[in-house]
């Protein structure tokens, strides 16, 4: 099935297909954190602040025939350059896309002469972070700590530098 699949430059017809995925990425977030104000009432907004941020010129679609399956995006900055999004349409996942997206952008970030590629998934997306891995995303550069002063549940226990912490 993957043999008629393409990874192609995001052209602007693709607009509502892209809304569509990112709705599907939010809408994941909101069950991992059982959270569902995450993204707001119209998520898909999201990708027009991230479009008009990083240009067409930085995202791009899987797609097989005329249907967007999936998209990723470069955000560049000089010799450092960060993957967002990644995603895949949930009733396309496991087929090898994400596999080819993830190539594609590590492969234009090397062409741009990028040193430091960096993705930031969510902490909770242990599927994403096991697949980042395994395509080369294996230095932990950052940690982002923070204090939920609204009291939400938080999961338990993963362990840092044998410290106990919760995401």
């Amino acid at each position: 099935m993957e043999s008629s699949l393409a990874i192609r430059n995001y052209q602007s017809s693709d607009l509502e297909s892209c809304h569509s995925l990112w709705r599907e990425l939010t809408a994941w977030h909101r069950q991992i954190y059982e959270d569902p104000t995450i993204g707001g009432d119209h998520p898909e907004d999201q990708f027009d602040k991230h479009l008009a941020a990083v240009g067409a010129s930085q995202i791009w679609v899987a797609i097989r025939g005329s249907q967007v399956l999936g998209l990723v995006g470069l955000i560049l900055r000089g010799i450092e350059a960060e993957v967002e999004p990644i995603v895949v349409s949930e009733t396309h996942r496991s087929e090898g896309i994400g596999s080819r997206l993830i190539e594609r952008a590590i492969a234009e970030a090397g062409k741009s002469g990028v040193r430091v590629l960096t993705i930031k998934p969510v902490a909770r997306n242990v599927k994403t972070i096991q697949f980042l891995q395994e395509h080369g995303f294996k230095n932990v550069g950052f940690i982002d700590l923070f204090m939920d002063l609204s009291q939400r549940p938080w999961k338990s226990h993963i362990e840092l530098f044998g410290r106990d912490f919760q995401f």
